[in-house]
């Protein structure tokens, strides 16, 4: 991939796969709402730094026009911008509506600006769109990063379903769990879902390795953590079982947490 942009690359994920895209040659956009952390990466790896909020339609339209005015086209999109906030069926409504713009809607907004360039181009265009395993299976203590990362999924699903005849690649990238400063403050907070992804958890490097041998290919699904097929599979198979085994977790957690 020789034009490339990937959002919340001022760190962990984001900045691993830009690092990555630049060794491999790439000329790269590095977009971060922290704009100070996004032009650190940036001059890291000669990119380009374009700051803004994924969740907002204009900075990414202004993204995608900079981008495109500045490398002369776009060959992958990263959108990989996401954001994690423990809760349950209580979390106040303005955190729900900023979880699902910046897990969802950011998605929906990149296709929004890029379709109309990239579909019937004559070359294939590649969009990676970072979902998380929650997106697969579930994330217990966060129904909002439970929820919308199901809708990341789904979302990518339907447009890999209705554009892959007009040149649209779409792959969804599924970690579990990933070093990152996300996994640090979900340890730093109490949470028992971080305590337990961090035993098998990926350096971001690691991740970015294996997103960037998946781009040989067209498989959907990119699995950096490889039971999270054996998880997905038995969900779908027996959901009575798999939903019996995560509520067993569940009680472990609260069972901890009270001693």
């Amino acid at each position: 991939m020789k034009r490339v942009v990937v959002t919340g690359a001022g760190g962990g994920i984001g900045a691993a796969l830009a690092r990555r895209f630049a060794a491999d040659g790439a000329r790269v956009v590095v977009n971060d709402l922290n704009g100070d952390a996004a032009r650190s990466v940036a001059g890291e790896i000669g990119g380009i730094a374009v700051s803004g909020d994924a969740a907002s339609e204009a900075d990414v339209q202004h993204l995608i026009d900079t981008a495109w005015t500045e490398l002369g086209g776009i060959d992958l999109f990263c959108s990989n911008a996401g954001v994690l906030s423990s809760g349950d069926e209580t979390t106040p409504d303005a955190q729900w509506q900023r979880d699902f713009g910046v897990n969802v809607m950011s998605h929906v907004y990149v296709s929004r600006a890029l379709l109309p360039r990239w579909l019937d181009s004559g070359e294939p265009k590649r969009l990676l769109i970072t979902v998380s395993a929650a997106g697969l299976l579930t994330l217990l203590g966060s129904a909002t990063y439970s929820v919308t990362k199901h809708a990341a999924l789904a979302y990518a699903e339907w447009l890999r379903a209705t554009y892959a005849h007009r040149g649209l690649i779409v792959q969804a990238l599924c970690p579990q769990g990933v070093r990152t400063d996300m996994l640090t403050r979900g340890n730093e907070s109490g949470s028992g879902s971080a305590s337990l992804l961090a035993e098998g958890a990926l350096a971001p490097e690691t991740v970015a390795d294996l997103v960037a041998d998946s781009l040989d290919g067209e498989g959907f699904l990119i699995l950096p953590h490889a039971e999270v097929e054996g998880y997905y599979r038995l969900r779908a198979s027996d959901p009575d079982r798999w939903l019996g085994g995560m509520n067993k977790l569940q009680r472990g957690f609260e069972r901890q947490a009270s001693s």
